[in-house]
C-alpha cells in the first residue's frame, strides 16, 4: 500500500526521492508526491496517477539535500491531487507524509482543530495541523511527540520543518518504516527496496519509535523519552533482482523464476547429509504443541491450506487455517498448547501482525514464514523461516506462493522426522523433480496463451473446481484470474457445485478443473460431466498417469503431495494471458496493493 521515502545528505534529494518512489510502485498506489526543502523554502509536487506523471510535473530546476516522498493508496478521500501527500500545515511551515489510518481523526478535529481550514479529505492532514498548533508554544520536536501521543491507529510518518532544514522527523506505530544508513546521508523508507540502490544498511524501527534524522547522525527514542539503540542489518536484495530485464511484465518474470526459487530453497535448507532440515528449536516447539494454527491472508492463506494437508500427512499434527482479518476479531477457542504459523510474503501484513500481537500477549509461540528479512513479522515472531524467493514486485503473487508451499513441505517433513515418523520420502529429490516440471511448464507459454484465448477471451465469469488439495489450488487460480483480468472467478470444491453453484452454469461458462489426485480422480471427473451436461465449456488439467481422452493439458508427473507446485503454473499463466488479451495492467491491477499495511 502507501509508500514513504525520505532523504537527507549531500545528494540530489529530488532524484533520490523519485527513484525511490518508482521502486515502491509495486506496492500499489493511486497518487504520489514529493517535497524538497532548500534555502528558498519547501517545494511540493503532487499528482494523481503514476510516478511518471509526477516526474513530469516536478520542476527540473528544483534542488535540495533534504526531502520526503510518498505513494498513496486511498483510504480517506478519493484519489486526487488534493488528497495526495505530502500535506502541509496552514502556514506551510510543516510538510508531512503518512502511511496508516488515524482512527480518532474526528475526535482530534473536534477537540483541537475547530478553526483549522483543511485542504484535503485525508486523516493525515490532522497530524500536520496538530503539529503546527502545538509548535506555537513549544519546539518542533516536542510538538511532534505531543501529537504522536494523541494519535490512535497506525502510522509511519516523515515530516519536514522549514525552520529546521537539517532534520527529518519520523515515527512509526503498526505501519512499516525503516531507516537506512549511508556515508554522509540517511534515508527513511517503508521498504528497503526503495533505497537499496543507495544503501543496504538499515536500522529496524519499532512501534512508537520517534526518530530525529540528520545528515550524519540520528536519535531514536520512544514516546516516554527513553533513548534506544538499534542494530544495523544488511538488506539482502540485489538491485538487479528488481529489474524486469527483457520481460514485458514483472509477473511473467516472476512466474519464470519459480523453478530457480525452488532450487534455491532446496539449497538453503539442505543439511550436510543432503536431507532437508529445519532448526531443531522450531521442530521442538511444534512438537510441544497440541495443535497448529496457520494465520494468513489472500494467496498466503491458500498456501496455508496446502500446508495444512502437508503437515497433517507428514507430521500427523492437527492444523487449522484461519484468515487473519477474521481471527483478529473473532478468535476461536484455542487448545491448551497452540503453536502459530504466520505466512506473509512481505512480513508487513497488518491483519496478520494484529493477530501476532495478541498471540504474543497470550505467550503462545509463533513462527513466521516470510520473504523479507528484517520485516516487522520477521522481527517480532519467535521463529522465522525465509522463502528465499527474491523481491516479488507484481501485485499478483506467484513465486512467493510456490515458495511458501515448498517451505511448508520442508517444515512438515522435518517435523515428521523429528517426531519419529517413518517415511521413504526423499523430499529434496522430489522437490528437485518438481522444479524440473515447473521449468517445462514455464517453457510451454504458447499453449497456455491458447487456452486463455479459447476459454476466457469473451468470458464474464469462470469457475475453478477440484477436490482435496486441487480445491486449494483452484482457489488460488481463481484469485489470480480475478485480480488481474477482472473476470469474476471463483474456486469450488467439486462436490459442492450441486449444493447451489450449479445454478450459475450457463452455455459456454468456462469451468477449469484440476485432476492431480488419484484417490479423487473419478469424483472430480464426474463433477466435470455434471457441469458439461449443463452447457459449461470445460477445461481439464490433469497429471501424467491420471489423464483421460479430452483433457486439455497434462502436467508432468511429480509426487502427489507436491502437485500444487506444478498445477498452479498453468493457472498463473492462463490468468496472465487473459489479462494481457483484455489490455489490463498486469503488474498493477486496479484497486489493489502489494503490501497490505492497514487492517
Amino acid at each position: 500500500m502507501c509508500g514513504i521515502t525520505g532523504y537527507i545528505g549531500s545528494g540530489n534529494a529530488k532524484d533520490i526521492l523519485l527513484n525511490g518512489l518508482e521502486k515502491l510502485e509495486y506496492r500499489g498506489y493511486d497518487s504520489a508526491g514529493i517535497a524538497v526543502l532548500n534555502q528558498a523554502g519547501v517545494h511540493v509536487f503532487k499528482e494523481k496517477g503514476r510516478i511518471a506523471d509526477l516526474r513530469a510535473a516536478v520542476d527540473a530546476g528544483t534542488a535540495g539535500h533534504i526531502g520526503i516522498g510518498h505513494t498513496r493508496w486511498a483510504t480517506h478521500g478519493v484519489p486526487s491531487k488534493e488528497n495526495a501527500h505530502p500535506h502541509q500545515s496552514h502556514s506551510g511551515r510543516f510538510t508531512l507524509v503518512h502511511n496508516g489510518v488515524i482512527e480518532n481523526e474526528a475526535e482530534l478535529k473536534a477537540v483541537y482543530l475547530q478553526d483549522a481550514a483543511f485542504q484535503s479529505e485525508t486523516d493525515t492532514e490532522v497530524i500536520v495541523q496538530l503539529v503546527e498548533k502545538f509548535s506555537k508554544d513549544m519546539e518542533t520536536e516536542e510538538a511532534f511527540v505531543k501529537t504522536l501521543r494523541l494519535l490512535k491507529g497506525s502510522y509511519a510518518i516523515a515530516m519536514l520543518d522549514a525552520e529546521t532544514p537539517d532534520t527529518i522527523y519520523a515515527a512509526k506505530h503498526k505501519s512499516p518504516l525503516l531507516m537506512g544508513v549511508g556515508e554522509g546521508f540517511h534515508v527513511v523508507a517503508s521498504d528497503a527496496l526503495a533505497m537499496i540502490q543507495y544503501t543496504d544498511q538499515f536500522l529496524e524501527l519499532k512501534d512508537r519509535d520517534v526518530v530525529i534524522v540528520k545528515k550524519n547522525n540520528t536519535v531514536i527514542y520512544n514516546l516516554q523519552g527513553e533513548v534506544a539503540k538499534r542494530d544495523i542489518y544488511r538488506a539482502e536484495w540485489d538491485t538487479s533482482d528488481i529489474e524486469k530485464g527483457a520481460y514485458p511484465h514483472y509477473m511473467l518474470k516472476e512466474i519464470d523464476e519459480q523453478p530457480f526459487v525452488l532450487r534455491k530453497i532446496i539449497q538453503e535448507y539442505q543439511g550436510e547429509s543432503g536431507s532437508l532440515e529445519i532448526d531443531d528449536s522450531v521442530t521442538a516447539a511444534i512438537l510441544d504443541a497440541d495443535r497448529i494454527y496457520i494465520v494468513a491472508c489472500g494467496t498466503s492463506y491458500h498456501a496455508g491450506l496446502v500446508g495444512k494437508q502437508l503437515i497433517e500427512k507428514l507430521a500427523a499434527i492437527p492444523v487449522e487455517v484461519h484468515l487473519a482479518s477474521e481471527f483478529c476479531y473473532n478468535m476461536p477457542l484455542l487448545t491448551e498448547k497452540p503453536f502459530f504459523i504466520f505466512i506473509s510474503q512481505s512480513g508487513e501484513t497488518a491483519d496478520s501482525r494484529a493477530v501476532l500481537v495478541k498471540v504474543k500477549e497470550m505467550n503462545h509461540p509463533a513462527l513466521v514464514i516470510t520473504n523479507v528479512p528484517g520485516s516487522t513479522l520477521f522481527r517480532e515472531a519467535d521463529f522465522t523461516l525465509l522463502l528465499h524467493a527474491g523481491p516479488e514486485i507484481a501485485v499478483a503473487s506467484t513465486k512467493a506462493y510456490t515458495a511458501q508451499i515448498a517451505v511448508l513441505s520442508i517444515l512438515a517433513y522435518a517435523t515428521g522426522k523429528a517426531k519419529g515418523a517413518s517415511t521413504d520420502l526423499n523430499l529434496a529429490k522430489e522437490l528437485g523433480a518438481a522444479a524440473n516440471a515447473m521449468e517445462t511448464l514455464c517453457d510451454d507459454k504458447e499453449e497456455f496463451e491458447h487456452i486463455a484465448a479459447e476459454y476466457l477471451r469473451a468470458a464474464f465469469d469462470c469457475f475453478f473446481i477440484g477436490r482435496s488439495i486441487d480445491y486449494y489450488v483452484g482457489l488460488e487460480g481463481a484469485l489470480k484470474l480475478k485480480e488481474i483480468s477482472y473476470i469474476q472467478a471463483e474456486g469450488f470444491a467439486g462436490g459442492e457445485l450441486k449444493h447451489g453453484t450449479m445454478a450459475l452454469i450457463e452455455k459456454e461458462t468456462p469451468v477449469i478443473a484440476l485432476a492431480t489426485q488419484s484417490y479423487v480422480n473419478g469424483s472430480i471427473r464426474a463433477n466435470v460431466k455434471e457441469v458439461a451436461a449443463r452447457g459449461a465449456h470445460t477445461c481439464i488439467i490433469s497429471s501424467t498417469g491420471l489423464e483421460a481422452e479430452g483433457d486439455r493439458y497434462v502436467l508432468p508427473a511429480v509426487h502427489e503431495m507436491l502437485t500444487p507446485l506444478v498445477s498452479v503454473i498453468p493457472l498463473q499463466l492462463i490468468a496472465y494471458y487473459a489479462a494481457l488479451h483484455r489490455g489490463c495492467d498486469v503488474d498493477k491491477p486496479r484497486n489493489l496493493a502489494k503490501s497490505v499495511t492497514v487492517e
